[in-house]
């Protein structure tokens, strides 16, 4: 099965491989821009040098990132047995997003889903069934509310003893990107360039990864998505480089702005999780939203203070 659906999406490249790119970009009057996702989007190393990046090649615009990522979260509403040792399955995103909707008002959202769905287990139909019906029914909600909304493909899996889930992923992200074309979602694609990447790679040295686990990306797999989604919002500059060390530190006071915009955004996370509440113990409690968002006043003052130093260059 899985066999025969992964020829079908190849095949489907193969006949269309200029419409698999594109790019989108953000309106004038997008302040508020919600990320959505699992503990890759918790983490957030993509998000701060997404938002580092934003900041610094457009200090004019007046930018709020909120990461709202969850550890564990699917958006299938699916969870296999015996998940963290039993002690809780898998948060479904629809849980909480209204809630989320309610208390953030988003001018624009960015969502990544994928890893956790297939639950790592070979394809099966019912479980992909679930995923496209969980992206589906996250992509209504957001034309019911008027915002636009991104999907973001998952990224790769990549765990030497388990090559069909690898397979499984692959499946997912090809069909969302197909989605662009379908039902004219906007869509873009992380999956395939870190594969690629990851390839071309270990065509010099077998033992490259982008990840110590399988699932969670290190600071290059990161800095891959922050890449392609950059790129597909229609950016450019110092994109060439394939770590983040080597692009921030072409950018004038790029280095020095990357801890600001990591802090603030942990501050607002943890305060959000908080705030909205969510079903995944276990995660460190924020600070109340009051003082999360002095805290956050103060660091953005920092942060522009620090980029009016760069309008003077």
């Amino acid at each position: 099965m899985i066999a025969r659906a992964f020829l079908c999406f190849a095949c489907y490249f193969l006949i269309f491989p200029v419409l698999a790119q594109g790019s989108y970009s953000l309106p004038k009057d997008s302040k508020k821009i919600l990320f959505l996702g699992n503990s890759i989007s918790y983490a957030g190393q993509y998000l701060t040098y997404v938002e580092t990046y934003l900041r610094l090649i457009h200090p004019e615009r007046n930018w709020e990132f909120i990461n709202l990522g969850l550890p564990s979260e699917t958006v299938s509403g699916l969870s296999e047995a015996g998940h963290a040792d039993g002690r809780f399955p898998r948060p479904d995103l629809h849980e909480r997003l209204d809630r989320v909707l309610k208390a953030v008002e988003p001018d624009f959202i960015f969502s990544c889903y994928g890893i956790n769905d297939g639950i790592y287990l070979p394809f099966d139909e019912s479980r992909f069934s679930a995923y496209k019906k969980g992206q589906q029914k996250l992509q209504q909600k957001a034309d019911s509310l008027g915002i636009p909304l991104i999907h973001l493909t998952p990224p790769v899996y990549d765990r030497p003893q388990d090559p069909a889930y690898a397979s499984v992923l692959a499946v997912y992200a090809s069909w969302m990107v197909s989605q662009r074309y379908a039902q004219a979602w906007k869509v873009i694609d992380l999956h395939w360039p870190m594969r690629k990447f990851l390839e071309d790679e270990r065509e010099t040295n077998p033992d490259f990864a982008l990840t110590s686990d399988g699932v969670h990306p290190g600071e290059q797999g990161h800095w891959l998505m922050a890449r392609s989604l950059l790129k597909g919002i229609g950016e450019s500059q110092y994109l060439e480089a394939d770590l983040p060390k080597a692009v921030f530190d072409r950018i004038p006071l790029g280095t020095e702005l990357l801890p600001l915009v990591r802090e603030k955004q942990e501050v607002i996370r943890d305060a959000w999780l908080s705030y909205t509440g969510h079903e995944r113990p276990g995660l460190r409690e924020g600070l109340p939203m009051d003082q999360a968002l002095f805290r956050k006043e103060e660091l953005m003052k920092s942060i522009s203070k620090l980029l009016s130093r760069n309008k003077l260059r």
